[in-house]
């Protein structure tokens, strides 16, 4: 029988101790899953990672979870990333043509395919050892939140029959919202690494270049995910079950944005908007660094980092974009590994949440995925400035500088940006915090899923009845002109006899 959770009053409060399986993706992903584990860890729950033994990030020792150690790679270990993000970085520093372009997208087809494969192979090591899935069991487990660009996540909870909260901007078959929301492509463009540059208001042309890059991310969708976890939900879950429907039967999506960096689109009773949940108010600085910070007087400081995949820029880059730093005023903090140079943000979600939560414009230098895509968003909104890593050079970089440093509206209007992210009725934490507790409270959230993602698409688009009718008006046609026909000798032969 199930143990009943234990509830502890505090003056004031109510929650539930009750236990938590966390599946998370490595990297950049797991500093934010993290941040939601450090809070569920404070409000009193129990919570178990589960990690593959190559996990670069996600550490086998902490004082917030307890982990399971999976014995299986996933392809996200460090080697792997590192090799997989110099070669796009290589690509992206090559002279820009439709052939490099090709070979650059060939590369992410086969890189993405192995990687599915391995995560494949994880979930059937998995579901195959029968020890650990009793020992999952066992557990009584109240959740699963996972990351569902990680599938293991997706299928334990539905193997395990528990509730399940997603963390999300990216799934394996692309962004979230378009496997989950209606997305019109008439006006909602599509998040991609291509470097589209389209926005809400599209013209004809823009809609034809929309429409073809979606072809695209559907064709790589059928290339490196189809092949891999159809076959594999089938002989787990049975033929008649496709691996994305297991998706979208989750309970609640807490989405990592929000409609300051989105562009407005529709959404679902089930997705919960939680941008800028791990920003938190500015601490005092060490010692050290505030002297460092103080000695730049009214002139300020920079900061600029590559993310968490990125480490360094080649070497003539770096040095360029030093020697840019060095012509202006400004104090510079720079993350960087590498020979140290001579003498910014790079585009991730959490880089630009961090941002415009602080209120800070930014000076872009994209890099690989989704970050060409996420700074074009904020360039629109008039609080960035996009650079182009292949012809950057120190004249190009300081002009950029400059006109980011002393021209006020780029401030101006990122503080305006700033000011409606933060204008909630709840912070983004404690909405976190409440969905996931409410999945926890109710055993679920199934009264927030919509039926759509049980349809097929001609009866999600009523393909079906408009056949239907079709046929039925075709028919009172041909039947109408029938009867007119009838009617018409029956009319001659009356005139013939008399």
């Amino acid at each position: 029988e199930k143990t009943r959770p234990l509830k502890i009053l505090w003056p004031g409060t109510e929650f539930f101790m009750q236990g938590v399986l966390v599946v998370p993706l490595d990297g950049s992903s797991w500093v934010n899953m993290q941040v939601l584990l450090e809070e569920l860890h404070s409000r009193g729950h129990e919570l178990t990672v589960l990690r593959p033994s190559d996990a670069w990030y996600i550490k086998a020792q902490s004082p917030f979870y307890k982990f399971i150690t999976i014995n299986s790679s996933t392809g996200f270990s460090e080697e792997d990333i590192s090799s997989f993000t110099a070669h796009m970085l290589q690509q992206r520093l090559q002279e820009t043509s439709v052939w490099t372009r090709i070979a650059l997208e060939y590369g992410n087809l086969v890189a993405y395919y192995e990687m599915n494969t391995l995560m494949a192979e994880m979930v059937e090591q998995m579901f195959e050892n029968e020890t650990l899935m009793q020992d999952l069991k066992d557990s009584n487990y109240d959740l699963v939140l996972a990351d569902p660009f990680v599938v293991a996540g997706v299928l334990l909870a539905h193997r395990l029959k528990l509730p399940l909260v997603l963390t999300v901007r990216w799934t394996i078959q692309g962004e979230g919202h378009f496997v989950i929301a209606p997305s019109p492509l008439s006006y909602i463009p599509v998040p991609t690494d291509i470097q589209s540059e389209l926005t809400d208001k599209m013209s004809f042309m823009q809609r034809v270049k929309n429409m073809l890059i979606y072809s695209y991310t559907q064709f790589q969708i059928w290339y490196t995910a189809d092949p891999v976890f159809k076959p594999l939900v089938h002989k787990y879950f049975g033929p008649d079950v496709h691996y994305m429907e297991l998706f979208q039967a989750a309970d609640i999506w807490l989405m990592r944005n929000d409609f300051t960096f989105e562009f407005p689109r529709p959404t679902m009773p089930n997705v919960v908007y939680m941008s800028g949940f791990q920003c938190k108010p500015s601490r005092p600085l060490s010692k050290e660094l505030e002297q460092f910070v103080q000695s730049s007087g009214e002139h300020g400081v920079i900061v600029m980092t590559l993310g968490t995949l990125v480490a360094q820029l080649p070497e003539d880059i770096t040095e360029e974009i030093a020697a840019a730093f060095a012509q202006v005023p400004q104090k510079v903090i720079w993350r960087y590994k590498g020979k140290q140079p001579s003498t910014l943000a790079h585009g991730g979600t959490n880089g630009l949440q961090e941002a415009i939560y602080h209120g800070v414009p930014l000076l872009g230098l994209p890099l690989m995925f989704d970050q060409q895509d996420n700074f074009f968003r904020m360039e629109v909104r008039g609080v960035a400035k996009v650079l182009d890593i292949s012809t950057v050079n120190r004249q190009v970089f300081l002009q950029a500088l400059q006109e980011l440093l002393y021209q006020p509206k780029y401030r101006e209007n990122m503080k305006r940006l700033s000011e409606l992210h933060r204008d909630q009725p709840m912070k983004p934490m404690d909405k976190a915090m409440f969905w996931i507790e409410f999945v926890m409270r109710h055993r679920g959230a199934k009264h927030l899923i919509t039926e759509s993602y049980k349809l097929s698409k001609i009866q999600y688009y009523c393909i079906d009845v408009a056949v239907f009718l079709l046929t039925l008006a075709a028919l009172s046609l041909f039947m109408f002109m029938k009867t007119l026909t009838v009617l018409d000798h029956s009319s001659v032969k009356i005139v013939e006899i008399l």
